[in-house]
């Protein structure tokens, strides 16, 4: 499956954003899904992920209460809801895809999408 994350962009702090991770290739619905993100200088990090029928959702601590992922599986995408949000947030923001389970580790992830740069202005 190829994925290909967009929506990012510059924004002040409070405001929102919706991240969109379209899938091509297979449908997604066989798949765990999930947003990280990688701020300059440190290592990519959990946001969200959620299961293959969208009815179970797990969140970073930083994001919780301000970020919500869901998915539409009719139409092969993901999404990520940024409310409320904060200059550390700022980082580039990948969607990723695995088979196996439900999990926070990147590296248990086999699909990748391109990244898209969020930039939060304080």
């Amino acid at each position: 499956v190829q994925l290909q994350a967009f929506g990012g962009g510059l924004v002040q702090a409070g405001g929102s954003l919706r991240l969109s991770c379209a899938a091509s290739g297979r449908t997604i619905g066989r798949y765990y899904m999930g947003w990280f993100r990688q701020a300059p200088g440190k290592e990519r990090e959990f946001v969200a992920t959620v299961s293959r029928d969208g009815g179970v959702t797990n969140y970073a601590d930083s994001v919780k209460g301000r970020f919500t992922i869901s998915r539409d599986n009719a139409k092969n995408t993901v999404y990520l809801q940024m409310n409320s949000l904060k200059p550390e947030d700022t980082a580039v923001y990948y969607c990723a895809g695995n088979y196996l389970k439900f999990t926070v580790v990147p590296g248990d992830y086999n699909y990748w999408g391109q990244g898209t740069l969020v930039t939060v202005s304080s």
